[in-house]
């Protein structure tokens, strides 16, 4: 059977002579889909299939028990051996739709500052040994699909070695930096389109993949954005926000705001190198081509970052030469489109 049709027998059993209905609710970047269960009296629940073969459940259950202080969907039932789960229904408003639907800078402050505050309740329950570790050999492996999916794939140019060597100064200087953060909980994809406008707080989706790490790197997620980008002041004064209210809830953040900035800036160098290879390799290597539009973005932080840094020229002397000196979306995309025309694409 369809996996569709297994779905279906199996909220069977849950309603038995109940006439439902199902549609396609969302899919992530991985083999998970959502569908929305309607049932007749206007009930909604989401139903998610993670394919046994391809996904494990478990992660998502320990995970959502961690992160229970805050608004995650409930498990209302499970089929480990079929791989679904029956969810609450956080509803259909994701906030980046909200962000987009409204462009006033005092509703996206507001509904950042209700992120924040939500961020920082995950952080306060930090503890080692729940989560596994955001250490340097991950880091270094997420690092690592830059030249890999990114050079090599997308760009269809693998690394000279005199780029290794720009590329290796780079990633020498940065990872130090990195692990020496303290650590906190890091829900490790805390973006708006993982946040649901529901009322009082957040609802927070998506959350499986938590690990113990740099305790920057998801304010880094939320406010350098693959699919909304705020000004360079804007961006600054929520995490100035941010940085004040984690001050306050004594979590392990610089004492020195100009500390704390850097290390937000260069957390984020590490997400974006690791986002611009993830997106190359879910087009190049899954087929889906969702998120390839939004790389150049993440190559305009990233030199944007690594140019205002001594220790990261190396970093954006390569960025230069793969890319170009432009800035702008326009010519990093005429740079994107003239390599894939010489290769063929």
């Amino acid at each position: 059977m369809e996996r569709i049709d297994l779905l279906k027998a199996w909220v069977a059993t849950l309603y038995p002579d109940t006439a439902f209905e199902v549609e396609f609710a969302a899919a992530d970047a991985d083999f998970r889909r959502y569908f929305r269960l309607v049932l007749p009296d206007g009930v909604t629940r989401i139903v998610m299939d993670a394919p046994p073969d391809k996904m494990n459940t478990e992660r998502y259950v320990h995970v959502r028990e961690v992160f229970a202080m805050v608004n995650v969907p409930a498990i209302l039932a499970r089929d480990a051996e079929q791989g679904f789960m029956l969810l609450e229904d956080l509803g259909r408003v994701t906030y980046l739709s909200a962000l987009q639907h409204d462009e006033r800078e005092v509703v996206h402050k507001h509904l950042l500052l209700e992120a924040v505050d939500t961020l920082i309740d995950i952080q306060k329950a930090s503890r080692p040994g729940v989560l596994p570790e955001y250490d340097a050999a991950l880091l270094t492996r997420e690092l690592n699909l830059f030249p890999e999916w990114f050079c090599a794939k997308e760009l269809g140019q693998p690394l000279s070695f005199a780029q290794k060597k720009l590329w290796d100064a780079g990633v020498k200087a940065l990872l130090p930096a990195l692990t020496s953060q303290a650590r906190a909980f890091v829900h490790r994809d805390f973006i708006v389109r993982n946040l649901m406008l529901t009322p009082g707080r957040p609802g927070v989706l998506d959350f499986q993949d938590a690990v113990y790490g740099p305790v920057s790197y998801d304010l880094v997620s939320l406010l350098r954005d693959a699919f909304i980008e705020w000004d360079e002041e804007f961006v600054l004064d929520v995490a100035v926000r941010y940085w004040e209210k984690a001050r306050a809830a004594n979590l392990p953040v610089p004492a020195d705001i100009d500390a704390f900035w850097r290390d937000f800036e260069w957390m984020g160098v590490q997400r974006h190198l690791k986002v611009a290879g993830i997106f190359a390799r879910l087009h190049h290597r899954d087929g889906k081509d969702k998120y390839r539009a939004e790389i150049p973005r993440f190559i305009r932080y990233l030199k944007k970052t690594t140019r205002r840094y001594g220790e990261l020229a190396p970093l954006y002397q390569l960025l230069v030469q793969l890319t170009g000196p432009d800035e702008d979306d326009a010519s990093v995309g005429r740079v994107f489109s003239a390599t894939r025309l010489s290769s063929g694409e």
